[in-house]
């Protein structure tokens, strides 16, 4: 699956998509999938307790998954995920 990350994720991964291909057909199983790929991910987007850091955003066919099944909704190859760090601006 095609993963699109932002901002400063685009460093930690290397560009502006990343090739992703997890046993696991959840969320979760991405993003894990995706920090044993790039370790300094982990630091990113996930609490000690490997929830999701405030304000990081995850997408799915353009859909916040906390509107979904949060980190174990589904996903499937054809759809797009999206991964967006807390961003600050003014």
């Amino acid at each position: 699956m095609l993963v699109r990350v932002f901002a400063n994720l685009r460093e930690i991964c290397g560009g502006v998509s990343v090739e992703v291909q997890s046993e696991g057909k959840r969320v979760i199983d991405m993003l894990d999938k995706m920090v044993e790929m790039f370790p300094d991910l982990k630091d990113e987007i996930f609490t000690p307790e490997k929830e999701l850091l405030p304000f990081v955003q995850v997408y799915i066919n353009g859909r916040n998954i906390i509107h979904l099944d949060g980190l174990v909704t589904i996903v499937d190859e054809q759809d797009q995920f999206a991964l967006f760090p807390p961003v600050a601006g003014g």
